[in-house]
């Protein structure tokens, strides 16, 4: 069985981004694979700022991300681009730190216009660490999600085109192991 890691780079607690983070580990999980769900916002802020990869917190995600054959990264789009949070954590990350992995890339962001932040700034940070296989992406607008309860939600129809992603994720896995 595979062990799959989501990192998701959102520097707030009630994210659409952590929210589509939480579906895809929890279907994942669903299906019986060793899903966690890293929230990089809850790692120490000047450990992972100075890069401090033997402070304890730090040097465990960095083996949870060693130990996963399949990473997911979920981001929310800023500046048209990946979130500055998970730029830091993936800076720790060795030369080759996806190597042997199959990748999944997320975001979430309100404009169309963002679209292409996950072809012309996550997926070549994702080649150059060196991943095995990137599956197709997925960009989620902010009226993919709904808040309830203060939380967001995903709407049962952008739930759907997530699943069909995920899908595509759990088969590039199953035929890379």
């Amino acid at each position: 069985m595979s062990h799959v890691l989501v990192i998701s780079g959102s520097p707030s607690a009630a994210s659409r981004t952590e929210a589509v983070g939480d579906h895809v580990a929890r279907r994942l999980a669903d299906d019986e694979w060793h899903a966690h769900h890293l929230k990089v916002r809850t790692l120490p802020a000047e450990p992972l700022v100075n890069a401090d990869t033997t402070h304890p917190a730090i040097a465990e995600a960095l083996e949870q991300v060693s130990r996963a054959d399949g990473i997911v990264l979920a981001t929310p789009t800023y500046k048209a681009s990946f979130s500055g949070l998970l730029k830091t954590f993936l800076d720790l990350l060795p030369r080759y730190g996806f190597r042997h992995k199959v990748v999944l890339p997320l975001a979430t962001g309100g404009s169309v216009a963002h679209v292409l932040v996950l072809d012309y700034a996550l997926r070549p940070v994702v080649h150059a660490l060196g991943a095995r296989h990137v599956v197709q992406s997925l960009f989620l607008l902010d009226e993919h999600l709904v808040r309830q309860e203060g939380r967001p939600h995903l709407l049962p129809q952008s739930a759907c085109l997530l699943d069909d992603v995920i899908e595509q994720f759990r088969k590039s896995l199953i035929s890379a192991s």
